[in-house]
């Protein structure tokens, strides 16, 4: 539905580099191609926390469930999929805590914290799959 990169300090510690580059899709869409991942409660700046899905072999973080959209929606992280050049990042979020020698982009969408208006952000096509998950998993538009 979008891709997000965000820069928030909490995502660049838990990527270890300068933010998480996030694909967030409906959950019946993620199809796991090996071992189910382990689930590991992880807390959040919201204080909400999140669910981090853990391969459970090598234990790379492979998607997360963040507490607004509960398990109806997961953050696939870009890098563990199959061909992650085709998730380039929609929009870049907490810019405010970025590292101050990344650039973003001439023309990309950027917010210093996270945006309000999603129709401004996210494609027409987008805003119909999340209004019908959210419906789905019962959740406020």
């Amino acid at each position: 539905m979008i891709v997000h990169a965000c820069h928030c300090r909490w995502c660049q510690r838990e990527t270890g580099t300068t933010h998480a580059l996030n694909a967030q899709y409906e959950a019946e869409r993620v199809v796991h191609t090996a071992a189910e991942p382990e689930i590991v409660d992880t807390p959040s700046a919201s204080g909400k926390g999140q669910k981090i899905a853990r391969c459970p072999i090598c234990k790379v973080a492979v998607w997360s469930n963040y507490a607004g959209s509960g398990p109806a929606a997961r953050f696939v992280r870009v890098g563990t999929m199959d061909d992650p050049n085709v998730c380039p990042p929609d929009v870049h979020i907490f810019t405010a805590s970025k590292q101050a020698w990344v650039t973003i982009p001439p023309g990309a969408k950027a917010f210093a914290e996270f945006y309000k208006d999603l129709p401004a952000v996210w494609s027409a096509e987008a805003l119909e799959r999340r209004r019908n998950m959210r419906a789905k998993a019962g959740l406020a538009p």
